[in-house]
């Protein structure tokens, strides 16, 4: 106890004497003096509640004073005339001790209840933390709330990251010196504390406590000194046994998900080996197949047959380019060399241009055009919106039945300019809406070609270059409505060559 409260506990033994001698005093008259013992008693009790046990022991012996100067013949003299009054004396102050010492006892009991249900709540609340924490950081940010909040002490963390310690940033967090990371490498290796208060470095300014996973050492944690430290050690290792489980949690859910990142790169790594080279095969079977024929017994064909097997040869190497083409600007999306040459283009010869372009493939279809009159100019790459455009229609030719006609509308909604390609197929399944512009992504296609499932990722991505966006829809009429929504041409926007 400090002296100071022991000072102020010790004149408050003697204002509770005095109280009951002046008590007494009162109704002397009215009792006899074995009656004023009780008095007395209950101010033992009142000090031993509230001021402690010395001050109550205090208060059974200055009683025991009292009570004979006051009160028992001779007045005003520590003599006493009748020895049963020895007793008396003998048993007030005895009753007095004991008492004394049983309210100590139940108030030490009650003040370590009282402390044990503080650390529950502080380590159900440091818990509570913790569960919601999702990586290092936060876990550190909640143990630097519990220890504020519990020892009015500040703390700095480092943890052990691929063999090297390193300190997890925080504003608040205390400096270390080099002395102090000796100490951290010390405790790192040995698992056990260090600093203030304990046997290894006690002229250490600050506590050094690690987080044990299981035998591991996986980080330290370093506490500014303060008088309540060795009183909560308890606590403080409690701290640290639920930060080193959540850091552990937090470790084994990464791993977990690098495992499935791995497995998904792996099965994707398959699917798109299988899809090369099915797409590679497909078109090198066919031209092999006509080559070999034509060179085998070329006399056996008429000009007419040969002019058909060619053609065919043509068509298949044509698709084999547009796949190679694919692939091509799928690598420059994903290593980010795609960087388009924005200028003023006018919507009419965009769609102008992605419609001349799949002309070749346009078959028995027919592309029907809505375009709104006075459409503003768009920021755009011609060639790369031309091959997203021409991308769409593919995908929308090879959906669509046979003779079917496909739309392409633009229009202006006041924010953006919107182009819709518009099919009459049978549209994609509920809930792929998004899906479709995935990599390799296919809907199956009856009695046709699937493609390469690169179309519509690739158009994604160039729409994305161009500062747009390009959703899908299914419509209530049947097919599926491809929008494309692009930011209209303004003075503040960058072109090549100029501002």
């Amino acid at each position: 106890m400090k002296p100071a409260r022991l000072l102020s506990s010790y004149l408050g033994a003697i204002g509770l004497v005095a109280v009951a001698s002046l008590i007494c005093e009162l109704v002397r008259t009215s009792l006899a003096p074995v009656n004023m013992v009780m008095a007395y008693l209950l101010a033992v009790v009142l000090a031993a509640t509230r001021l402690g046990l010395r001050a109550a022991i205090l208060t059974a012996l200055l009683s025991v004073l009292a009570y004979d100067f006051l009160f028992i013949p001779p007045r005003f003299s520590l003599r006493v005339s009748d020895t049963e009054y020895l007793v008396t004396f003998f048993a007030l102050f005895v009753v007095g001790v004991v008492i004394s010492s049983l309210v100590a006892r139940i108030q030490e009991k009650v003040e370590q209840v009282r402390q044990q249900e503080s650390r529950t709540n502080s380590l159900y609340s440091l818990t509570r933390d913790l569960s919601v924490s999702g990586d290092a950081q936060a876990i550190v940010e909640a143990l630097r709330r519990a220890v504020l909040r519990n020892l009015g002490a500040r703390l700095a963390v480092l943890l052990n990251k691929d063999g090297a310690v390193e300190q997890v940033p925080d504003d608040m967090a205390i400096q270390l010196d080099d002395g102090s990371q000796e100490i951290v490498s010390w405790v790192m290796k040995s698992g056990r504390r260090a600093g203030a208060g304990t046997a290894a470095f006690p002229e250490s300014p600050c506590l050094f406590v690690p987080f044990k996973a299981g035998t591991e050492v996986v980080g330290v944690m370093v506490i500014e000194e303060k008088s309540s430290l060795i009183d909560n050690l308890q606590l403080i290792e409690a701290f640290a046994g639920q930060v080193a489980m959540a850091l552990e949690r937090v470790h084994l859910a990464s791993q977990a998900e690098e495992a499935r990142f791995l497995r998904e790169k792996s099965h994707l790594e398959q699917a798109l080996l299988n899809s090369i080279s099915h797409d590679l095969r497909t078109p090198l079977v066919t031209i092999s197949g006509v080559l070999d024929s034509m060179l085998t017994d070329d006399q056996k064909f008429d000009p007419e047959q040969r002019r058909s097997m060619i053609s065919t040869a043509a068509e298949e190497a044509g698709r084999l380019n547009r796949f190679v083409g694919s692939l091509l600007d799928m690598t420059r999306l994903e290593a980010g060399a795609l960087s388009p040459r924005l200028i003023p283009c006018e919507v009419e010869e965009i769609i102008g241009c992605a419609i001349g372009a799949v002309e070749p493939r346009i078959g028995n279809h027919q592309i029907v055009t809505a375009v709104d009159q006075e459409l503003p100019l768009v920021p755009a790459d011609l060639a790369l919106l031309t091959q997203a455009l021409v991308n769409l229609l593919d995908n929308a030719l090879k959906h669509s039945p046979a003779s079917a006609d496909i739309t392409m509308s633009a229009r202006f909604d006041g924010k953006s300019v919107i182009i819709a390609v518009i099919d009459t197929g049978p549209g994609v399944p509920s809930g792929q809406e998004e899906q479709i512009f995935a990599k390799f992504h296919r809907i199956e296609v009856p009695e046709r070609t699937g493609g390469t499932g690169l179309g519509l990722s690739i158009a994604k991505g160039i729409i994305e270059a161009h500062n747009g966006s390009i959703t899908a829809s299914n419509r209530p009429e049947g097919g599926l409505m491809v929008e494309v929504k692009l930011p209209p041409a303004t003075l503040d926007i960058q072109y090549e060559g100029k501002q």
